[in-house]
């Protein structure tokens, strides 16, 4: 009895110092690195064009040599990659500049993060019916991006251009309201951004953003009737991030690789002025 006794007391035994090495174990100190996420992929939400032609660049040719498994999501508007990354079902998209970030963020009322800058897509006037913005006629339709951050922007362009004035100071906060002279009166129609090129079939222009004045098969170098400057332009596309993932070792591996020398020769070769590396 006493050696029956003596094994089933080493038996409660040694299951109460397995229940307790259990409990230690799985019990986690708040804020330890996981490194078991280090090679995980890293998805990045992008536009198809330039970004997702871009990070497809890297992917192919410097990812593996810097250990970064890279995971591309292509979207087609700008709402759902920042909708998607508060959700946490990217770590990471590249697609916009801080001022639509900001207004985002602001009207979304969410947190992202903005990592670095990569590159600029100059905004551009285009037309299939007139050759020089000059020819613009008293009454013309201009189509414009309907979000607030790129209104401004093409408001401003206009206004650098001599097409309209706008009130003292603005800049590209401008809204329609904030137009002083239109001397040729033309009637702005304000559209969603992707919509922009397919408009140009019934307006009489289009202020088209970058991104998808490329997958319309426009040339902005070119084709444009008036073009933004890349100099001193604060509308770089870059890399965003949720707060929790700024610090996280391949976020800074990718914002790394983008912001080097092989990615800006591969935007400069493959675009030719189209869109430009960001400074």
């Amino acid at each position: 009895m006493r050696k029956i006794f003596g094994v089933v007391a080493g038996l409660i035994l040694a299951g109460t110092l397995a229940a307790c090495g259990g409990t230690s174990t799985d019990t986690a100190q708040p804020g330890a690195a996981d490194t078991s996420k280090a090679d995980a992929p890293l998805k990045v939400g992008v536009n198809p064009v330039p970004h997702g032609e871009v990070l497809k660049y890297v992917k192919d040719n410097l990812a593996a040599k810097a250990g970064l498994n890279l995971e591309i999501v292509e979207f087609t508007d700008y709402v759902q990659p920042n909708t998607q990354l508060d959700e946490g079902n990217l770590d990471a998209n590249y697609f916009q500049h801080i001022p639509y970030l900001e207004e985002f963020s602001k009207g979304k009322d969410i947190k992202l993060s903005w990592v670095v800058p990569v590159h600029i897509e100059p905004l551009g006037l285009y037309s299939k019916k007139i050759k020089n913005v000059s020819e613009l006629a008293q009454g013309a339709q201009v189509a414009l991006p309907n979000d607030a951050s790129n209104l401004g922007r093409s408001l401003k362009l206009l206004a650098d251009n001599g097409v309209i004035t706008l009130k003292e100071g603005v800049g590209v906060k401008a809204t329609e309201r904030d137009v002083a002279g239109n001397p040729k009166e033309l009637e702005f129609k304000p559209l969603e951004a992707a919509q922009l090129p397919r408009s140009l079939e019934d307006v009489d222009a289009a202020i088209v953003n970058g991104n998808y004045a490329l997958e319309a098969g426009l040339q902005p170098a070119t084709d444009s009737l008036i073009l933004e400057k890349g100099e001193g332009n604060p509308y770089a596309n870059g890399l965003v991030t949720v707060p929790a993932k700024v610090d996280d070792p391949r976020v800074k591996k990718l914002a790394e690789i983008l912001t080097g020398p092989e990615v800006k020769k591969f935007i400069e070769d493959r675009y030719k002025g189209a869109v430009l590396p960001a400074e």
